[in-house]
């Protein structure tokens, strides 16, 4: 079985890849802190609660928080056995590199989700990634990843403007009945729900338009199928998709090796 391990500025994913599907996933925050002895105790038991035997042969990971991947490191020779594939670092080959500035380090993220968008849907994509960041990653037909847009997240832009003005509450992220709101809530979902409709549908507009040629639109993130519904025009939702780039780069590599 391949562990999959995608570290994010927020939280981590930890799922097994059985050859055909995903048994199991897990999610938790994302802590420089936390020991190679602490990942074990709290994915050992929560896998013992899911009984699903754990048979780990190969990890990969790939995070954007450089100060976990030592302790990930150590959790996966410790526990499974095994030197762990890191997406980014040079014994780690990607499909197709990307075509980027000469000297740039392009975030694992958005390598993986590149190589998972490639797999399941052709090049001439923008894959959209609501995270902590908003992303938009351009893929070229064969697969490279070109250039993109990085973009506050929805959360931390509800974050930054409760902080900067204090008498403004914390509110959830939904989707408000009317554009036009009728208390401070209200107005605050409104701004953020459609203005980050209008901000994913301009952006792949403008994208579109400089590419110059025909792009489909695929989300992924928590909070994609929400501005579906406020009509972001996206073309396809990957729930798994960073994690299912993760299993290409993974085979991609094990076919190196053959």
């Amino acid at each position: 079985m391949l562990l999959c391990i995608d570290c994010g500025n927020t939280n981590t994913v930890f799922s097994i890849w059985d050859g055909t599907r995903f048994v199991a996933t897990l999610r938790t925050s994302s802590e420089h802190q936390r020991t190679a002895d602490q990942y074990w105790v709290w994915f050992s038991q929560l896998m013992e609660h899911r009984k699903v035997a754990v048979d780990i042969d190969a990890v990969i990971i790939s995070s954007t928080v450089p100060r976990v991947v030592f302790n990930l490191r150590v959790f996966s020779d410790r526990y499974f056995n095994c030197r762990p594939m890191v997406v980014g670092k040079p014994e780690c080959a990607l499909p197709v590199p990307p075509r980027v500035d000469a000297g740039v380090a392009v975030g694992p993220d958005r390598l993986v989700n590149t190589a998972g968008a490639f797999d399941r849907h052709g090049g001439d994509l923008i894959v959209v990634d609501f995270g902590t960041a908003t992303t938009f990653d351009v893929v070229a037909e064969d697969g490279a990843y070109v250039g993109g847009v990085i973009a506050p997240g929805v959360n931390l832009s509800l974050e930054a403007l409760h902080m900067a003005a204090a008498a403004l509450p914390h509110v959830d992220v939904t989707k408000p009945e009317r554009v036009i709101g009728t208390n401070t809530v209200a107005c605050m979902q409104s701004g953020v729900f459609w203005g980050y409709v209008g901000l994913v549908n301009g952006i792949c507009d403008q994208i579109k338009g400089e590419y110059g040629r025909e792009m489909r639109v695929i989300a992924t993130g928590g909070l994609a199928p929400l501005f579906q519904m406020g009509h972001a025009r996206f073309d396809a939702f990957e729930d798994d998709l960073t994690m299912h780039g993760l299993t290409v780069i993974h085979a991609h590599n094990q076919r190196l090796s053959e």
